[in-house]
């Protein structure tokens, strides 16, 4: 959910989420807990082909002091021939950087690479917040290989 102020937004223009900026047009705005939320239009499944969503192994983690929110520099494994990338992640309240060394998670790796202060994120790591609003990885529930892509 994105809470924005309806008074600072027009009907239809572009939204920037991640490392992508997608084109909307707004559809509807509902009250929810004091703030608006946005839901954007329809996409088409050509819009969905389009991404190139990957699982992958966590294999390096260290703290990004640089960056504005808490966050961590993450490695992740996507076997071959997409190898090793690197990502950005605001997970920093439900994970510790010891236990994500190993973790599978889920990446769109089509994106073009984005600088985020010093650091070049060079994929989407997948998240959905908690009732609070913090991160929470999306991650397979069964054993997948690295390089599995989301379909």
């Amino acid at each position: 959910e994105l809470k924005v102020d309806k008074r600072e937004l027009p009907k239809t223009g572009n939204l920037i989420v991640g490392m992508a900026t997608m084109p909307i047009k707004i559809i509807m705005m509902t009250h929810q807990r004091g703030g608006m939320v946005l839901i954007m239009t329809e996409a088409s499944f050509d819009d969905f082909l389009k991404l190139d969503i990957r699982c992958g192994t966590i294999v390096a983690a260290t703290p990004f002091p640089e960056a504005r929110k808490p966050a961590y520099k993450l490695e992740i494994d996507f076997g071959a021939p997409l190898g090793t990338r690197k990502s950005s992640a605001q997970i920093t309240t439900h994970y510790q950087l010891d236990e994500l060394i190993g973790k599978k998670v889920m990446a769109v790796v089509n994106f073009p690479p984005r600088q985020i202060g010093p650091f070049m994120s060079e994929v989407l790591t997948l998240g959905v917040p908690d009732a609070a609003g913090e991160v929470v990885l999306v991650i397979p529930d069964q054993p997948v290989p690295d390089g599995g892509k989301l379909f």
